[in-house]
């Protein structure tokens, strides 16, 4: 080794994990603070759950579930996870812990989650969550407050541009059904929605024999968005699972614009999570800044039932790197174009 050199040893961390520094964590602690205040704000209480729960928990809660990164045995040979998000952790509190208490219940919470990604795609299989869940409250009053309480975090975090896409769970699912698509093909449909992958729908519908009305709905209604005219245009393809799914829509959008908070909404029909637990409304935030989902959500209204006690239920989850990532981003933007604005009066 060459003298005044010193080596230097690599110690690696799991893939799709990372260290945080302390400049980020001041400003991902600022960023949690104003998010809490607004959870407070409404009236939502923050809770927390073990990181670690069976593996049979989480598969009750979703049977297609999200993929779990990791798996292991206690002493006594049970198989835990980490969980996979908050969602169906706190429907087993509250079907469990809160049994005997009268809802709705308002629940906030700021914790890790742990997902299989493909790290090298620049997704985290560790990432922190912040979101509420209102338990108790039917649709359409309670999908409106949960995206009201959303649409005023996203003002918090300073993301005024940020735009809610508002879509339906049930819709593809029913209208399948009603189309007679086999199970096996209809869970490739469903893939293909989830991954936004317009062209592989395409080609999957094209194999799958139905008649020209039938084909034409499935492969425009994923391309219907903006205002509620999406509604109209959607109802003159027919099939009442259109219909039910338009009625579902319009109703939590009149809710919305109740609430103030219609201006920010994008009624999106080609919108479809990849958690099996949604049912009804589903939402994604996204911010011009960035191109990543910042966070997502929806209504599980069968999901507390299937552990013990059956209630309505609605919340959303941001991602906080991602949500401090579009801050940065937005602030970037606002003092570029302050300092062009700035030079155009100079050049005046």
């Amino acid at each position: 080794m060459p003298l005044g050199k010193v080596a230097r040893m690599t110690h690696r961390i799991p893939p799709g994990t990372r260290d945080i520094l302390p400049t980020e964590m001041r400003e991902l602690r600022r960023l949690q603070g104003a998010l809490s205040a607004v959870f407070e704000r409404y009236g939502y209480g923050e809770v927390a759950t073990p990181t670690i729960e069976y593996d049979e928990v989480l598969a009750r809660g979703d049977e297609r579930g999200a993929p779990v990164a990791y798996r292991f045995f206690d002493a006594d040979g049970a198989l835990l996870a980490l969980r996979t998000d908050m969602t169906v952790p706190i429907a087993r509190l509250v079907a469990t812990r809160l049994a005997s208490e009268e809802p709705p219940f308002r629940l906030s919470y700021f914790a890790n989650a742990y997902r299989a990604v493909r790290p090298q795609r620049g997704q985290m299989r560790e990432f922190a969550q912040a979101g509420i869940e209102l338990v108790g409250a039917e649709a359409p009053d309670g999908t409106a407050e949960v995206i009201e309480v959303l649409s005023a975090a996203l003002d918090a975090a300073g993301l005024t541009r940020a735009v809610i896409g508002l879509g339906d769970a049930d819709l593809y699912r029913q209208l399948l059904t009603e189309l007679d698509v086999s199970d096996e093909r209809r869970e490739g449909v469903l893939e293909l929605l989830a991954a936004h992958d317009l062209v592989g729908l395409e080609r999957e519908v094209d194999g799958l024999g139905l008649d020209a009305r039938a084909s034409e709905t499935l492969l425009r209604l994923p391309n219907l968005r903006g205002g509620a005219e999406v509604l109209d245009e959607a109802r003159e393809l027919g099939g009442a699972a259109v219909e039910r799914a338009t009625q579902r829509l319009a109703a939590t959008y009149g809710a919305l614009i109740e609430r103030g908070v219609g201006e920010r909404i994008h009624l999106d029909l080609g919108l479809l999570r990849d958690l099996g637990y949604y049912t009804g409304a589903i939402l994604e935030v996204y911010d011009p800044a960035v191109g990543h989902i910042l966070g997502g959500g929806g209504r599980y209204d069968e999901l507390a039932g299937r552990f013990g006690r059956a209630l309505p239920a609605a919340g959303f989850a941001l991602y906080l790197e991602r949500v401090h990532i579009a801050q940065a981003e937005e602030e970037r933007a606002s003092f570029t174009s302050g300092e062009q604005v700035a030079g155009r009066g100079v050049a005046r």
